[in-house]
């Protein structure tokens, strides 16, 4: 079965922004891109919509207008798209049947604020089987690449070397999927993988600073020891990526925002819970999407 890039679509700059980011990584994987639009009829139509057109005609629109952007930018790309009469978080979720990977736009107040991350986009993450991506308003193709020389022109932009590819990891909960998803896309870009694991002093430690500090060096060594043997099976699959291991004390969140400021992609994982458990994207994976300033993929894993 023909697995796509999928890309959600729905009129704003995020999404737009979402859609041709997608076109990239389709090209990267080698597949195509579908980009899927899904709206519902409402006996009041949304502001949105022009007075005098038809709700599904500016859907229609809405499609077309973001499938035409796309292909000019990337005309050798097979792109297909899909309009859906459907509420959209239920049509993505089932856009991810035939998908490598999920693309969504998320809202960008500003650089303090980050990502703000939409309903829709929340929910969907929050429930997705499959490896999903949140792009923010504006990230273009310059922002996945290292800084470009004088003279350099936009054209020659996509040769320039992409920025790394970073990793949040929990050597306690070591998980193949994402770490081999981080590999895959750092060996994609050609680039080098940033694994960043945090870890928090024992409490005993913390309140009483009349021990020995030794135990603490211990510690940081042995979280470290922890991060190598959890990556040395990848790294010999993936020996062409290089990698380069952060073990830090204090908050993963912070260390992880800290290390993405010059990224081509932040990855994070989000434990597939009982559904009687509810949603839950676990506090390093909220803190990326609401702060992180590139791209952040978000894998799901048991």
């Amino acid at each position: 079965m023909v697995r796509y890039v999928i890309a959600g679509v729905d009129g704003s700059t995020e999404s737009l922004a979402a859609a041709h980011w997608a076109a990239r990584e389709a090209l990267r994987r080698g597949t195509q891109l579908r980009l899927v639009h899904a709206w519902e009829w409402h006996p009041r139509p949304p502001a949105s919509v022009p007075l005098g057109t038809g709700q599904r005609a500016w859907a229609e629109q809405t499609l077309e207008e973001a499938a035409r952007s796309v292909r000019a930018a990337h005309p050798g790309l097979g792109i297909e798209g899909r309009l859906v009469r459907e509420a959209p978080v239920a049509a993505l979720l089932d856009a991810t049947d035939e998908a490598e990977l999920l693309v969504l736009g998320s809202r960008g107040l500003s650089g303090l604020a980050g990502f703000v991350v939409g309903s829709v986009s929340q929910r969907v993450v929050a429930r997705s089987t499959r490896p999903m991506v949140l792009v923010r308003s504006g990230e273009g193709a310059a922002g996945e690449h290292l800084p470009a020389p004088d003279g350099v022109s936009p054209d020659e932009v996509p040769e320039l070397p992409y920025r790394d590819v970073v990793l949040a990891l929990d050597v306690s909960h070591p998980c193949d999927e994402l770490i081999e998803f981080a590999f895959a896309a750092a060996r994609l870009r050609g680039t080098g993988l940033r694994v960043i694991h945090a870890y928090r002093v024992p409490t005993a430690y913390a309140v009483d600073d009349t021990r020995d500090p030794v135990p603490e060096t211990a510690l940081l060594a042995e979280r470290g020891r922890a991060v190598v043997a959890a990556l040395r099976p990848w790294s010999a699959k993936f020996p062409e990526v290089a990698v380069a291991e952060t073990v830090v004390q204090g908050r993963a969140a912070g260390a992880l925002v800290d290390a993405s400021s010059d990224a081509s992609l932040v990855v994070v994982g989000r434990r597939i819970r009982d559904a009687r458990l509810g949603s839950h994207t676990g506090p390093v994976t909220h803190a990326a999407l609401h702060h992180v300033r590139c791209p952040v993929a978000v894998v799901p894993h048991t």
